[in-house]
């Protein structure tokens, strides 16, 4: 028998009422999922009676707990998706139809873990900019972010860029790291923790799958080339999946993962950018836009120098990028519902012979 305690479990997550066993999510292929249970690892899809019927659930991703009707013979019955402690959701709506965007609404693609494992190369990958939109992402997820500066063999001198991420990220362990040579591994102990699961999120080529092997002992993830022009490589994993340590601690990593988009991102924003917000309720008049305003305070720091205009103007993008995916979500699914009252009326004048 297997404890899905050892997984995370809480017996608390189950509301009063609810049948069925419980199991976590640890891969996801399309329309099937794989899942630890009690029983050991299973296979299920959802019942559609009521994930698509019903239409009340959340469809469950990796790193989801859900309940199942379990089937020793075959694929179990997934019934009820549990309720999340943290999320990473996807919002870009390219490719899928208007249908898809009104019934989903947002895709979530990895769930209930601990830490983000922010990563990104010495050699070629760091970006602050990139820094500020990941924290904003994981702030906004409900985990505690964590920035990585991988691959410090290949790099001489990275001083200036732990300086640099350090002043990005107040409040948040930065620490390089080489899965190579095993420099910086010990510090992220406080981490490695049984029953705790991390996602890694980063650009490809960064060492993702390179550290989940080092963390591991052995090779679990393969490790492409790495092209020597831009040190990028191909993202490595086909599919989202959870991996357990052998010391208990649980990894998420997802192709998906490159993709998020800024879905919501009020309070990651405030987490990312604390030093900005900070001057918002100096200003003179609440309702200040920071632009022209008498007495606003945002524009009197900049001007002395006490905050950068560089990182206002990274607040005012993200903002912008986050009221961007809102208001086209709020277009498409508004565009479903003018194309579904057309197609109602038609129907009604074809059926009384006015069409």
């Amino acid at each position: 028998m297997t404890d899905l305690k050892n997984y995370g479990f809480i017996s608390a997550m189950i509301p009063e009422g609810e049948e069925g066993i419980p199991a976590r999510i640890t891969a996801v292929y399309k329309e099937r999922y794989e899942l630890i249970c009690e029983y050991g690892q299973a296979f299920g899809r959802l019942k559609k009676s009521i994930y698509y019927n019903e239409g009340h659930e959340s469809f469950p991703t990796t790193g989801d707990f859900v309940l199942i009707q379990y089937n020793q013979s075959g694929d179990s019955q997934i019934i009820k998706t549990l309720k999340r402690k943290s999320k990473f959701s996807r919002n870009d709506f390219s490719g899928h139809s208007v249908e898809y965007v009104k019934t989903v609404k947002e895709q979530v693609v990895a769930a209930n873990f601990d830490y983000v494992f922010i990563m990104l190369s010495l050699n070629h990958d760091f970006n602050v900019k990139r820094i500020e939109r990941y924290l904003t992402l994981s702030w906004q997820s409900g985990a505690i972010p964590v920035v990585l500066l991988t691959k410090a063999d290949l790099v001489d001198d990275y001083i200036e860029q732990l300086r640099g991420a350090k002043r990005t990220a107040p409040g948040v362990d930065v620490i390089a790291i080489s899965a190579k040579t095993g420099h910086g591994i010990e510090l992220l102990s406080d981490y490695l923790k049984p029953r705790k699961t991390i996602v890694f999120l980063g650009s490809s080529g960064v060492g993702k799958s390179s550290l989940v092997n080092a963390l591991a002992g052995k090779e679990i993830m393969s490790v492409n080339d790495i092209r020597e022009d831009d040190s990028r490589g191909r993202h490595t994993t086909t599919h989202r999946q959870l991996v357990m340590l052998l010391n208990g601690v649980m990894i998420i990593d997802t192709p998906g993962m490159r993709e998020i988009g800024m879905w919501d991102i009020d309070v990651g924003l405030g987490e990312a950018f604390t030093d900005v917000e900070s001057y918002f309720a100096k200003c003179r008049f609440s309702d200040c836009r920071h632009e022209s305003e008498p007495g606003c305070r945002v524009k009197e720091a900049i001007a002395k120098g006490e905050l950068s205009e560089v990182r206002w103007n990274s607040y005012l993008k993200i903002k912008s990028e986050a009221k961007f995916a809102d208001d086209k979500a709020l277009y498409l699914r508004g565009k479903t519902d003018r194309f579904k009252s057309i197609a109602k009326l038609n129907k009604q004048k074809k059926k009384s012979g006015r069409f």
